[in-house]
């Protein structure tokens, strides 16, 4: 695989750039939290952006930070399947709706785009080990991912994690630290522990190459549109790098005039968790609003402290992106909903971008002629019990004589 596209990394805060160091992930000016850096290329109208020959998410090697091809067959990502819902183009009145379902990735989650990227860095960079703080994604992405590379992920999350996603993670051989704290807690002791023995880092923001990977899903969603980017495109935010990566896939497609104009990108939070929303608000310069003991339904998007935010506010100004905020009971009422329209079972925090799908309706932002996506970031399954108490239907016990009368 041949890779001749060049980049540096730009601080999100001063401006100032760097060439790719081995241990460099943030502006050592700015720091961690304001000195995000940013994956700068040069693109010119020679950049071939789509490569047909590789497969999933290498498709795009020339837009990714990859110097060299280190990675075994089975770590290909991406390809996902987009889903038309017509039921519910119906129900809202809108031209088309679409539905990009990264549930159907390696380890049912959008974070293996960004977690195969990280393994590729390591690999790179003679890493043997990785660490990651997780609400629960991340960390089974990372394990399932490093597992067939011949790698060690050491995960740190808060020991209230769902069981199902704590389960993937020692089946996949990962070394697991339940963390008695929250998602932030847990974060920052990755940081400490990870950095002092010597580990890879694939924390969201801290690590600027993550980014890169998240951002094929919607390279991938307007190729599949034929390069008719939709109108609006709504998505579940916590540490904001999600959001981020669609803004700067559509801007990079935009600037190699693939693609005419760029979405309106709608970041959606739940109310127990929206300091990326909070943030916003305030206005320039963005200083971090955080929470204290954010709470969500949505524990992928359960962020207190996200460390992308100020990366995700630039980009929604930039672009006339916003944030909108829902309850935990939107979101578990879209879970079912949104599976019994189209057949897509996704986790709380893909269902908020469907939450926040039907506030705009009640709020009149949609039009007849509104092209519409979301991003759903992770499988059902892997929360299951979380759509439980929206169920109006019961399980009906019966006899197998009652079976034999019917």
């Amino acid at each position: 695989m041949n890779h001749p596209m060049t980049y540096l990394l730009r601080c999100v805060n001063c401006g100032k750039e760097y060439v790719p160091d081995r241990e460099l992930y943030t502006c050592p000016d700015c720091l961690d939290r304001m000195g995000t850096l940013e994956v700068v290329y040069s693109l010119t109208s020679k950049t071939q952006w789509y490569r047909s020959e590789y497969p999933g998410i290498w498709a795009y090697a020339d837009l990714l930070p990859i110097v060299k091809d280190p990675l075994p067959p089975s770590l290909y990502v991406g390809n996902t399947p987009l889903v038309r819902a017509p039921r519910i183009e119906r129900e809202f009145g809108i031209q088309e709706l679409w539905i990009k379902d990264d549930g159907k990735n390696p380890t049912a989650s959008f974070k293996d785009r960004a977690s195969v990227v990280a393994i590729a860095k390591a690999l790179e960079y003679g890493y043997t080990d990785l660490f990651a703080a997780s609400t629960g994604n991340a960390a089974s992405s990372l394990a399932g991912l490093c597992a067939p590379a011949g790698l060690k992920a050491h995960i740190y999350l808060p020991e209230t994690a769902p069981e199902a996603k704590i389960a993937q993670l020692l089946i996949y051989g990962a070394q697991v630290f339940a963390v008695r704290g929250s998602y932030d807690e847990a974060f920052d002791l990755s940081l400490r522990e990870g950095f002092q023995k010597g580990w890879y880092c694939r924390n969201s923001a801290i690590n600027p190459y993550l980014l890169e990977g998240k951002k094929t899903g919607t390279f991938e969603l307007i190729r599949e549109l034929n390069m008719r980017a939709p109108d609006i495109i709504l998505v579940g935010v916590g540490d904001g790098t999600v959001y981020s990566s669609i803004h700067k896939a559509a801007e990079e497609l935009a600037q190699l005039r693939l693609i005419g104009r760029i979405p309106t990108i709608i970041g959606i939070q739940s109310e127990g968790a929206n300091a990326v929303c909070r943030t916003f608000y305030r206005g320039e310069p963005f200083t971090p609003a955080d929470i204290q003991d954010a709470t969500s339904l949505a524990d992928s998007i359960a962020v207190g402290k996200p460390r992308d935010v100020i990366k995700a506010c630039q980009w929604a100004e930039r672009h006339n992106g916003f944030f909108l905020t829902v309850s935990d009971e939107e979101i578990g009422k879209s879970i079912v909903e949104l599976a019994r329209a189209s057949g897509v079972f996704a986790e709380p925090a893909g269902a908020a971008a469907y939450a926040g799908l039907k506030r705009l309706k009640d709020e009149g932002f949609l039009n007849a002629k509104a092209r519409v996506a979301l991003m759903i970031t992770g499988n059902g399954l892997k929360d299951a019990r979380a759509a439980v108490p929206y169920l109006a239907e019961r399980v009906i016990p019966v006899s197998v004589e009652g079976i034999r009368e019917k």
